[in-house]
């Protein structure tokens, strides 16, 4: 018998190291339509994900210094963040700096290392800086536009490297701004920046934006994109209920209506079905620790006391053949 939904990933990881697709024939898919990696392929603009994109082209053609997104754990700043740098390729010089939890001296040499700028080892502090800007001038003479640099996790940022930003900021030309920095990071950050130390950074945002969770309509057009991305070309295979209760489950955050779809996709699978019905949806929420619970919704539904890894044991036999 099947202990849990990580051992269904085990044998098929043994069999073919590919366990993210083991229902993939099953539903006619060509990849995996709920994967927490930021895949762009998937990038799906509802409201909020549009309106951040919006302000943030805004503001890159307006030559502004600082532009902030904030959004809670799960809600796709990476995905978005990624999305950007694809529609900037080709037509500016972009940085992305995925962990800023770095010392001043190191978050300039890795600001180097993404822009190619050549450096020794010995070099000091005001060197890298110096190198830095001469290659910001260059890339303006050559492009007409400044450089972008974005940081993902930036409320983790030191205080004092946050300060180094700034005065990397102070690049510019007597009319044009060199570098502009968009900085992605949870909550937190609001907080960090409401720091005095770091109040003249606050004061150089000139853009801002929040993305927020999904609503019903927009989970249920969230899943039918990625399915759709992912190869589905059939009926709806997510029942009204089941949709409904995805948006609960996630509370509308977009990686927990991932991980929520694929674990329901998952049991689905496991029994045979060809659709996903609340009860799938059900067994993801009871098998996800950070899921939102309902102790109403598991008063009234008479299977959740079966654990999503027992009703997975036909799942195992299936894997086994």
């Amino acid at each position: 018998m099947i202990a849990s939904v990580h051992d269904v990933y085990e044998g098929r990881a043994a069999a073919e190291r590919q366990p993210e697709l083991i229902y993939a024939a099953h539903f006619s898919l060509h990849s995996p339509p709920f994967t927490i990696t930021p895949d762009t392929r998937f990038f799906f603009a509802h409201e909020s994900f549009q309106i951040a994109l919006n302000t943030l082209m805004v503001a890159l053609r307006t030559g502004e210094g600082f532009t902030k997104v904030v959004g809670e754990v799960g809600t796709g700043k990476t995905l978005l963040c990624r999305r950007f740098l694809s529609l900037l390729e080709g037509n500016y010089v972009t940085a992305y700096i995925p962990n800023p939890y770095l010392e001043p001296k190191t978050l300039l040499f890795a600001i180097a290392d993404e822009f190619g700028v050549p450096y020794s080892h010995d070099i000091t502090q005001h060197q890298i800086l110096r190198s830095i800007s001469d290659f910001l001038l260059k890339t303006y003479d050559r492009y007409r536009c400044a450089a972008v640099i974005c940081l993902d996790e930036a409320h983790a940022m030191p205080a004092e490297t946050l300060e180094a930003l700034r005065l990397l900021s102070n690049l510019e030309t007597q009319r044009h701004k060199l570098l502009q920095i968009v900085l992605f990071g949870q909550p937190e950050l609001d907080q960090r920046l409401n720091s005095p130390a770091v109040r003249q950074l606050k004061q150089r945002i000139s853009f801002s934006c929040r993305l927020g969770p999904l609503d019903v309509p927009g989970v249920a057009t969230y899943v039918a994109h990625r399915m759709r991305i992912a190869g589905y070309d059939g009926s709806e295979l997510f029942s009204n209920d089941a949709l409904r209760l995805l948006h609960k489950g996630s509370a509308g955050t977009p990686r927990l209506v991932n991980i929520l779809g694929h674990k329901a996709m998952l049991s689905a699978y496991g029994e045979g079905a060809m659709r996903i019905t609340a009860k799938h949806v059900q067994m993801a929420i009871n098998d996800t620790e950070s899921a939102v619970t309902f102790r109403t919704e598991v008063r009234r539904m008479k299977y959740v006391s079966v654990a999503l890894g027992t009703l997975l044991a036909s799942a195992g036999a299936l894997i086994g053949q």
